[in-house]
């Protein structure tokens, strides 16, 4: 596969909050299914990748509400773009357009990491000072030798 058909989790997109860093594996995992399913199988894996994006941005609202988080207009924005765009694929899935959902899928790959290392990142140091004082600690692997 060539890294527009392959999304797989990165120990870089690691913030230090847990359930943060879970819900994200779980993007990861979702956007790959979007790229890599069967035509046959997209309407039930957009369907999945919707309920997921509706829960995990929810939940980063509902902490950026709950802790006064600065930067939470930009950061809700952002998904709720994300938001209206699978909404919009999903109505062009049901007239039988499986590009689009790849383009998405595409989209999403590419956006993912910048909104991890800017938006989230920033949520995710203002969680742990909030709860633990001071900054994330970030534990990452090795890369494997070349």
């Amino acid at each position: 596969m060539d890294d527009t058909t392959s999304f797989t989790w990165d120990d870089r997109y690691l913030l230090g909050h847990p359930a943060m860093d879970d819900t994200h594996r779980e993007f990861v995992s979702c956007v790959q299914a979007l790229l890599s399913a069967p035509d046959a199988q997209l309407p039930a894996v957009l369907d999945t990748f919707a309920r997921h994006a509706r829960a995990h941005f929810g939940e980063e609202d509902r902490w950026m509400a709950d802790n006064g988080f600065p930067a939470a207009d930009c950061h809700r924005d952002e998904h709720a773009r994300v938001l209206a765009s699978v909404a919009e694929v999903q109505a062009a899935l049901a007239t039988g357009n499986s590009e689009l959902v790849r383009e998405l899928a595409r989209a999403l790959q590419a956006w993912f990491p910048a909104h991890a290392d800017y938006l989230d990142s920033a949520l995710a140091q203002w969680l742990v000072k909030r709860s633990h004082g001071g900054a994330p600690l970030v534990f990452r692997r090795a890369p494997a030798p070349a």
